[in-house]
């Protein structure tokens, strides 16, 4: 683990230089970067929706109607280079998207014939600034990007107006853009963090359909454990729905009336009733990065249907997103 260090005045720049742990059985948490070293990620994210329609009157009798189902699966790979490393405050960082696929699926088992929009970000480079608290500074060259991946999810315009594809952009931000808010999250971080110790955040929720929405996340240190990358901190994570939105965060689409296309552009009136689940990360302590996380969570929704039909559905979201290391220290080109 690292040195026990008193905290003074001075020594705080220390702390977040990755000196080590503050105080007796209290670990530092900070995320470092090398020079020269680039980091590669999977960042994948994949739900099955389950629509369950009701009943539909038809004459005097109700009709069952079949419940579809729909499943989503996004694979993007990440890899952050470090441009200027800066142990004492934000480090610059460049991220280029090596790869991004999407695969969709029916009930049927066919393959959806759209191309997704997020696939438009393989090949694009934007640059951030990130503490070594966790918390990035500028989202400037993110937000851009953003917006030219969601433009891309556009028909041209035509005499229907604009009319929007299916995309999976917000699970992409959901990943990218609270990379690292298990650390950032942590209200004193130059205190330290014990074992048992939680605390909680916002993060945004990714869905089928277009709304803001988030997830309150409670996360808590479980255990120290070892392993030959060093010692990693195990953190258990906890969610439910967030009933308010405490942050402004970008909804990369051009401002409008647009239409929906797709499944979930079909229903009315969308309400999100419910959520829960639970996730693992295992953060490395030695070397201040992300090895490995896991979220599951499952999400209860109704909507209206359109045509004045007087039902309500139910949507079922079982959703996982996972993000994975895949290569260290490859030298930077």
């Amino acid at each position: 683990m690292k040195r026990v260090i008193i905290i003074s005045a001075i020594a705080l720049s220390g702390i977040f230089a990755g000196c080590g742990t503050v105080g007796k059985n209290k670990e530092l948490l900070t995320v470092d970067f090398q020079q020269g070293k680039v980091l590669r990620y999977e960042l994948a994210s994949s739900r099955t929706i389950h629509v369950d329609w009701g009943s539909l009157s038809k004459g005097e009798k109700p009709v069952k109607q079949r419940a579809p189902e729909y499943t989503e699966l996004m694979r993007v790979v990440m890899a952050y280079k470090p441009l200027e490393v800066n142990p004492y405050g934000p480090s610059v960082i460049e991220a280029t998207c090596e790869k991004a696929e999407i695969n969709r699926t029916k009930q049927t088992g066919k393959v959806g014939s759209k191309n997704d929009a997020i696939t438009t970000l393989e090949g694009k480079t934007f640059r951030f600034t990130v503490g070594p608290n966790g918390k990035i500074v500028d989202y400037t060259e993110l937000e851009k990007a953003l917006r030219e991946v969601g433009e891309k999810s556009f028909r041209p315009r035509g005499n229907a107006g604009l009319i929007k594809e299916p995309d999976m952009l917000s699970d992409f931000i959901a990943i990218q853009w609270f990379l690292w808010d298990e650390i950032s999250s942590i209200k004193n971080p130059a205190r330290g963090v014990r074992i048992s110790q939680s605390w909680e955040s916002q993060t945004s929720l990714p869905l089928p359909m277009l709304m803001k929405a988030a997830r309150n996340v409670r996360y808590t240190l479980k255990e120290i454990r070892p392993s030959e990358a060093g010692n990693l901190a195990v953190i258990k994570s906890d969610y439910s729905l967030a009933k308010e939105i405490q942050r402004d965060w970008i909804l990369p689409y051009p401002d409008g009336v647009f239409q929906m296309s797709g499944p979930f552009g079909f229903f009315r009136n969308y309400k999100l009733l419910e959520l829960q689940g639970q996730g693992e990360e295992l953060f490395n302590i030695d070397a201040g990065r992300i090895e490995k996380y896991h979220q599951q969570y499952n999400l209860k929704a109704e909507a209206g249907m359109p045509m004045g039909l007087d039902v309500t559905a139910q949507l079922y979201i079982k959703q996982d997103i996972l993000l994975t290391l895949l290569e260290d220290n490859k030298p930077a080109n």
